[in-house]
């Protein structure tokens, strides 16, 4: 039953119609920019995944994005024996596996080298940004129709068409969108990253988007209670299943705003040794971040951290940025493990390329390197991945592979497994094409395998 309409408060809303005012509405509730999100979300999907039952070894993955593409030699694949216009100044160190040396600036990280697996023959051809980023992210090569990248693919399969029940987005981006392409591709804005904004080494860390800076908890709670009092629809109609919706996601939303679930976000619940462990960085805290976010079943976390596009003076900026990221990836990894989260959370460590074997000591360059798609080095950790390998080999100076090539659909194929997914489940194609999860030869990828090696 619905209440009747006096016909002064009929005559506006002959105007907007229903979908609309409940629109204006939500979009006045400061900090539910995430409603439209939660609301299709939890919608029902007649596109949820269909796949054939596989067991899984892990739960969730976190992918760290070296926006701009690191150097391979500089980093997981030192080749000391090339000689300075090759190798540089910076110099291997032994880790706690035989046989395995990586660049001198990663001491923390040479100590848990049991924890994880270098892949060093990672290879795709291709030296532009946009396109490698979206070939490593996807699996496929740039075509007419934009495929999902592999958080949007870990959404469908795991987030809530597939029975995810968290408050918080179960894909998020720390702390700013990747760009270069499109993350959900065409199974569209729905699977797209929730991106925090923000910097997390700040105190406190103010998740764009779901609260304001400075709003404190009481005000939120007013201005609720304000809307409340000034929203008549509510007053107009009952029982309507629009509104009922998006009720229903106003409490969400607000239960992440004011809630246990919003607490994820905030650092100052942790110990300053902690902090300190993973360092005062945005890497670093946003490493800590994501550390929370798995233990509350997200299962898709991506650490955006860039700064790794090194054209010129590389050797300057790689003492400024290894370090940094020396402390927070040691620190993530020994506190997944003494958590009990490795074994169920696939850590994947990539940028788009590596870089120029051959350094340019010319000006403006001073020592630079420039994209490399012919060879570089990627690392996996946990979720069923073996620690202490080596996967493929490059050559003595690092420009091409020489041994066990690895294309990224192939480490994407492999992630999939371990997750669970069917890599011949299909994905729901707006124009009705069959599209598997994983591209085939007849798709033009040139793939050498999954990475049976370190499974």
């Amino acid at each position: 039953m619905k209440k009747q309409i006096s016909p002064s408060v009929k005559d506006v809303a002959d105007g907007i119609s229903r979908r609309e005012a409940i629109k204006k509405c939500a979009v006045t509730t400061a900090g539910l920019l995430i409603t439209e999100k939660i609301v299709s979300a939890a919608a029902a999907d007649a596109n949820a995944p269909q796949q054939q039952p596989i067991k899984a070894k892990a739960k969730a993955v976190i992918q760290i994005w070296m926006w701009g593409g690191p150097s391979h030699l500089d980093t997981f694949d030192p080749k000391p024996e090339a000689g300075n216009d090759y190798a540089g100044p910076l110099k291997p160190i032994p880790t706690n596996v035989d046989g395995i040396q990586i660049c001198e600036l990663l001491p923390l990280l040479a100590k848990q080298a049991d924890m994880y697996s270098i892949i060093r023959g990672m290879t795709h051809g291709n030296d532009g940004h946009e396109t490698a980023a979206y070939i490593v992210q996807t699996g496929r090569t740039p075509g007419a129709d934009v495929y999902p990248s592999v958080g949007a693919v870990v959404s469908f399969f795991k987030g809530y068409s597939a029975g995810y029940k968290g408050l918080i987005p179960p894909y998020i981006v720390l702390t700013t969108p990747q760009g270069r392409f499109s993350e959900a591709g065409f199974l569209g804005s729905k699977y797209k990253p929730f991106a925090t904004g923000g910097d997390p080494a700040r105190t406190p860390f103010v998740v764009e988007g779901v609260v304001a800076e400075g709003v404190t908890e009481q005000r939120q709670k007013n201005r609720r209670d304000l809307l409340h009092k000034l929203n008549t629809l509510d007053q107009l109609v009952v029982d309507d299943p629009e509104l009922n919706l998006m009720h229903e996601a106003e409490k969400q939303a607000y239960d992440l705003i004011l809630g246990d679930a919003g607490k994820v976000f905030d650092l100052t619940q942790e110990k300053d040794e902690v902090r300190d462990a993973y360092g005062r960085t945005t890497f670093g805290q946003s490493c800590l971040v994501t550390r929370r976010l798995i233990e509350r079943g997200v299962p898709y976390v991506t650490i955006n951290y860039p700064g790794w596009d090194m054209h010129k003076e590389i050797f300057q900026a790689m003492r400024r940025k290894l370090p940094e990221m020396d402390k927070g990836m040691s620190t993530l990894l020994k506190e997944l493990k003494e958590r009990g989260l490795l074994d169920s959370t696939i850590v994947w460590w990539t940028g788009e390329f590596g870089r120029t074997p051959k350094i340019d000591y010319e000006p403006p360059w001073n020592g630079g390197r420039g994209h490399y798609g012919r060879a570089f080095s990627s690392f996996v950790a946990g979720g069923g991945f073996k620690g202490g390998k080596v996967v493929g080999a490059t050559d003595e100076k690092g420009e091409k592979v020489k041994e066990r090539p690895v294309h990224p659909s192939d480490l994407i194929a492999s992630m999939y497994e371990l997750l669970g997914i069917d890599t011949n489940a299909t994905l729901p194609h707006p124009q009705g094409k069959t599209v598997k999860v994983i591209p085939s030869t007849e798709d033009g990828i040139k793939m050498y395998g999954k990475l049976t090696e370190i499974m």
